[in-house]
């Protein structure tokens, strides 16, 4: 990270795994934003609505291969909807003319009910119960889900201060970005798209690309080894490379090529292990510089 900022930003994040494990900054506010509904639920239920989630997970067990394939077809098929929400918005286009009615559906979405405690704890067991935590097949293991009780608690506690959204990336990035915020962005990786719950076409690749190499702040993104990922953040941007355990293959020993963009050189930061280590010394974790631009876009 650069070695002042006032803003983080987790663009796609998913697991939460990045928010949770940062280290609370005082005066940095931090906002975390997915496009997967059912995650964000899931967070805004952990953060506001504790007790009434491990209510609801206390009282419905799951531990079988049947009972996970009910809640992967109820997730997979997006039967979840609020009907009397969608009975007033659509009142609103009888009743209103068209301008007025697209302004009171905005608010009505946006001060919509952001919790719902079944939909939750129903997410929450269909991830644990799931191989590698992808929601998409058994993973063959007994669990008791209450044994993860006190981390649900703990992530409550970290997540008092977050602001938790569910929005598009560009329009997540246009609303928050400045030029003392740091935006992470781990979008889905080129070409294994098919691994993620929500679509990102090629041209989401470049949407993001566009709105990043345009925003004030510094960004850090993610992504997988790929050449033409490589190329599109040619101009401005410095580009490491690493290898890490591929936690999605079953084969033992599998690794996956990744790549880490900058807009500003992050050797000039305040990293926690040496640039020995980290560019290619004895740590575990060893980034190779593959790209250094003539003229960074942020210094």
């Amino acid at each position: 990270m650069p070695d002042h900022y006032k803003r983080f930003i987790d663009v796609f994040g998913g697991s939460g795994t990045v928010t949770m494990s940062r280290p609370i900054q005082r005066g940095c506010m931090e906002v975390y934003n997915d496009y997967n509904g059912n995650l964000t639920n899931l967070f805004c239920c952990v953060k506001n609505r504790t007790m009434a989630l491990l209510a609801e997970l206390g009282f419905l067990p799951l531990n079988t291969r049947d009972d996970f394939n009910v809640l992967y077809k109820f997730f997979s098929k997006d039967e979840i909807t609020d009907d009397y929400l969608q009975e007033e918005m659509d009142l609103t286009e009888v009743f209103l003319d068209p301008p007025d009615a697209e302004a009171i559906r905005a608010l009505m979405l946006e001060r919509a009910p952001r919790g719902d405690i079944r939909r939750a704890a129903d997410y929450f067991k269909l991830v644990r119960y799931s191989f590698s935590g992808g929601a998409k097949s058994f993973g063959g293991k007994p669990c008791d889900i209450r044994r993860f009780f006190h981390l649900i608690w703990e992530c409550s506690r970290r997540l008092a201060n977050v602001v938790i959204e569910n929005k598009d990336f560009e329009e997540l990035i246009r609303q928050y970005d400045r030029k003392n915020a740091v935006l992470y962005c781990d979008p889905p990786y080129y070409m294994a798209e098919g691994c993620y719950p929500v679509e990102f076409p090629l041209k989401d690749h470049q949407r993001l690309h566009d709105v990043l190499i345009g925003s004030e702040g510094y960004f850090i993104v993610s992504y997988n080894y790929q050449e033409y990922i490589c190329d599109l953040y040619q101009d401005g941007c410095f580009i490491f490379r690493t290898s890490r355990p591929n936690s999605m293959s079953q084969k033992a020993g599998s690794e996956y090529e990744e790549i880490i963009i900058t807009n500003y050189d992050p050797r000039k930061a305040c990293w926690q292990l040496s640039l020995e280590n980290l560019l290619g010394g004895d740590g575990d974790t060893r980034y190779e510089m593959i790209h250094e631009p003539k003229c960074p876009l942020k210094c």
